[in-house]
This record gives structure tokens, sequence and C-alpha cells, in this order.
């Protein structure tokens, strides 16, 4: 139970999902904007033709190809891999974190180092594997010196974790940390004060807990960490029946 602590969806139109990308990315500018950075830099003609002639991907495997050879913020400077996301493409419960590690850079998969393995066994400890959910970052390429993203490189990066999130279409999201879960919820709040409950980002619950990183580091705030997956786990076990039923149809 506690292992942790001691160690087809209906069709929706590609119009529909681009328009609400857009109106979900447009939230996040303003955001960034209301907290005072205003660094977003303008594409040239350039990129505009090119934004403009490639097709908007329609699958995860797709919007993974498209993002191998990115370069839209400095991130991509230092990397040895793209790092997209992993796990069940129709998963009920997604995870993201905050970007990638030496690791998770080295093999180009998500929560692959020490912290990974804290995740794994979080993610035993409520009775599923990393192949029932689905776990990707914020940023897909690894921070120089493992320091949080900018806020630059997370609005350059955020409108390609909100695709995977409308792709995927996961009832649950547990965010992992302060990085993952201020942006996805938009606020400056500390994760002191965000755990402990769900919120609501477009009608998915949310659930902001700590990272595994920083649980390795303070270990004795495994227990919150605990008692927030207990509320993921009984979430959880009211969506399986449905999407059970979905499958099945």
């Amino acid at each position: 139970m506690e292992n942790f602590m001691t160690a087809d969806a209906e069709y929706v139109h590609p119009g529909e999902k681009l328009f609400a990308l857009l109106s979900q990315f447009d939230d996040t500018i303003q955001w960034y904007q209301r907290q005072g950075f205003d660094g977003f830099s303008k594409m040239t003609q350039r990129e505009q033709t090119q934004a403009i002639a490639t097709p908007e991907p329609s699958t995860l495997k797709q919007l993974e190809q498209a993002l191998q050879n990115c370069q839209r913020c400095k991130l991509h400077h230092g990397r040895t891999h793209v790092v997209f996301g992993t796990g069940n493409p129709q998963a009920i419960l997604m995870f993201i974190g905050e970007g990638p590690g030496y690791h998770e850079d080295q093999q180009g998969v998500p929560f692959v180092g020490e912290a990974g393995e804290l995740l794994t066994k979080i993610i035993h400890a409520i009775n599923l594997t990393r192949d029932d959910v689905y776990i990707a970052n914020i940023v897909k390429c690894r921070p120089p010196h493992n320091r949080d993203p900018e806020p630059d490189e997370i609005a350059t990066c955020f409108p390609f974790l909100q695709q995977q999130i409308t792709m995927i279409r996961p009832q649950i999201i547990c965010t992992l940390g302060k990085v993952a879960s201020q942006a996805l919820l938009q606020t400056a709040d500390s994760m002191s004060k965000l755990r402990g409950r769900f919120y609501d980002y477009h009608g998915i619950q949310v659930m902001p807990t700590f990272h595994p990183a920083y649980l390795l580091r303070n270990p004795e705030d495994k227990r919150l960490t605990w008692e927030d997956m207990k509320l993921v786990k009984h979430a959880y076990a009211q969506y399986a029946p449905m999407a059970e039923a979905e499958k099945a149809r």
C-alpha cells in the first residue's frame, strides 16, 4: 500500500481542438504577462510561413515527431533528446513534472533516474503501473544544471503539453512539484497551499503534490504525498469502470 513511503474517445473536429488549444494558450500568455513577464519573441516571416504550412498533428506520435528538431527556445542548445512523454495514450491518470533531468535527457524518457524510481513506487502504491498512466513534463528539453524552467521556456513549450492533454483526454492529472502545479493552474501559490485537494482544469481534476526529487531530499513529506495519492486513487476508482465501458463499445 505505502511502498514508496519506505523506499476510443468521441470524435472531435480538428478545428474545435485547435480553437480550444489556442484559447488555453492565450490564457497562459495573459497569466505570464500579469506576473510581469513580457519576453515572448515575435516570429520571423519565415517562421510564420512554416507554422501556417505545417499540418496540425492529430496523434501523439505525429506531435512527438514534430518536436524532434524543435528549436523554439534556448533549451534546445544543450539537449541530447527531446523527452516527449511515455505511457498509455488513453490514460485516465496523467502525471506532469517540470522537466527532464540528466538521465531523462540521455534516454529520452521522463522519470527514469532516482526520482523516477520513486515515482514508479508511488504509482504502484495506488495499484497501477507506469503502463496504466501517462507521464510528461512541462518542458520537453533539460534545463541546464537541472535548474527550474524559466517563464519563456514554459510558455514556449506549454502549447505542446496542452496538445498532449487534449489527445490523451485524462480524467485526472497529478502535477508533480511547484513548477508543474503553478504552470498548469496559473497560480503563484506554494505547494504547501496547493496540495491536498483537487482543482479543475478544463473539466479535468488536478491534484498537485510534491515532486519525487523533493521527496528524496525531504522524506518527511512522503506522508503528505501519500494523503494526496489516496485521493487520486479514490477518484481513479470512480472513472475506471466508465473507461472500461467506453473501450467495450
